[in-house]
């Protein structure tokens, strides 16, 4: 799979990576041995990124992590982890001693002496414009707790401050065909800064894949259930903010953009595989056919310009009034 320089750490990254939130059991019950099953399916397919965070399952995605690279030592893959979600969002809390506490705890889960990456998940927005936060987080670096440091934000304004910041090395945003406004601002800053781009939730959590109908039921505890207003987190993590009715009618029509051959999940990966300035998109994969499936999308023709075109029009006509101004 083709691997792409990421940012400014000088690491390099499969530009479809694994995003793990599944594994940590907040989209339904995923057993162990299925977990490690996705993680090697994955690695198999070429996949050399995984993208996690200490609050998935309180720690549960982290340590099977931990415990597949502690078999696979050969596996060649940058962990990205995030912090900041174990504690009442308030700016006051992200403080170096906290960093040092959080970032121990991530090391303990995935069995490392250094994380490849650690990413500020989703902080209030006062956090961007904290030069101790960020001078705290050089520390880390400073002290080989980490290799480098990151952000996870909501919105593209977000992106754009810590993009300024010198020591961010990646930018991880919601970005898929149903979300495009990204691609105004961020993406351009982040390549002329030299700043790795992640895109995460890139079916707007598997609304692209044009599986679901305005009929489909969820489990309780997955949070496409529990949070399609945004009632436990910000309600652009599900469905990329997108009505669900009108995400299913939208997703119909994305799906005939498909070319012959390819899903309708894969089309939306290789979209985003051949935006400039993406580094890598992470799909997760609650089996290890959807991780094979996912990885595959890098192999895909680069799609035309007509379908590059029809996607546009189908969010201007359908999701853009949704989502644009918000996010």
């Amino acid at each position: 799979m083709e691997q792409r320089a990421f940012g400014r750490s000088g690491q390099r990254v499969s530009v479809v990576g694994l995003g793990t939130w599944q594994l940590g059991a907040d989209w339904g019950e995923v057993r162990e041995a299925d977990a490690l099953a996705v993680l090697d399916a994955a690695v198999e397919a070429g996949v050399t990124f995984f993208d996690t965070a200490d609050v998935y399952g309180d720690g549960r995605s982290e340590q099977l992590i931990g415990r597949f690279l502690k078999e696979r030592p050969d596996a060649g893959v940058l962990v990205a982890t995030k912090m900041g979600r174990r504690v009442d969002l308030d700016p006051a809390l992200y403080t170096l001693d906290n960093f040092r506490a959080w970032t121990d705890r991530s090391r303990a889960n995935l069995g490392v002496d250094r994380l490849d990456l650690v990413q500020l998940h989703c902080p209030p927005t006062a956090v961007y414009a904290s030069d101790a936060v960020f001078d705290a987080l050089d520390t880390l670096v400073e002290e080989d707790r980490i290799a480098a440091y990151g952000v996870s934000v909501e919105t593209c304004d977000e992106a754009l401050t810590a993009i300024a910041r010198p020591g961010t090395a990646s930018v991880q945003i919601i970005l898929n065909p149903f979300r495009l406004k990204p691609l105004e601002a961020v993406l351009p800053a982040a390549a002329a800064a030299g700043v790795g781009i992640i895109a995460r939730v890139p079916l707007a959590s598997g609304l692209l894949s044009g599986k679901y109908t305005r009929e489909t039921v969820f489990a309780a505890n997955d949070h496409r259930t529990y949070n399609q207003h945004g009632e436990a987190f910000d309600q652009g993590e599900t469905f990329s903010g997108v009505d669900y009715a009108t995400g299913v009618e939208a997703a119909a029509e994305f799906a005939d953009l498909a070319p012959e051959g390819a899903t309708a999940a894969q089309t939306a990966l290789r979209w985003l595989i051949q935006q400039p300035g993406v580094s890598t998109v992470i799909p997760g994969a609650r089996n290890p056919e959807q991780a094979k499936a996912n990885a595959a999308a890098a192999d895909l023709a680069a799609l035309p310009e007509s379908t590059l075109a029809a996607v546009r029009e189908l969010y201007d006509a359908k999701i853009r009034a949704q989502v644009h101004h918000r996010w």
